[in-house]
């Protein structure tokens, strides 16, 4: 998908991310929260999931309500990935093993 497309599918979306000295980052636009432990945070946002890596990362607010995550700890790198890719493979792997 190439990035016209993803300004056309995504127009009302807003989302912010912001990241204050490697430590601390203020995601908005958050669905949910899939997973998390001190080295890797997975966020379900409105574009996609995003992976947050790092060490001693802890999750310091969570509101479901306001669409809001802030992520403390020290971060050295974030990724998105496109839900429907992940969706995809995860079929693909469980149409694998019922085969």
């Amino acid at each position: 998908m190439t990035v016209d497309e993803r300004k056309t599918l995504n127009t009302s979306v807003i989302q912010n991310l912001i990241l204050e000295n490697r430590q601390k980052l203020s995601v908005s636009g958050v669905a949910d929260v899939l997973s998390f432990d001190d080295q890797v945070v997975i966020i379900e946002t409105e574009l996609g999931l995003l992976t947050v890596k790092g060490e001693n990362l802890r999750i310091n607010k969570l509101s479901i309500d306001t669409s809001e995550v802030i992520v403390e700890g020290d971060i050295s790198s974030m990724n998105y990935s496109d839900q429907k890719s992940s969706e995809k493979s995860k079929g693909s792997l469980i149409s694998k093993i019922f085969k």
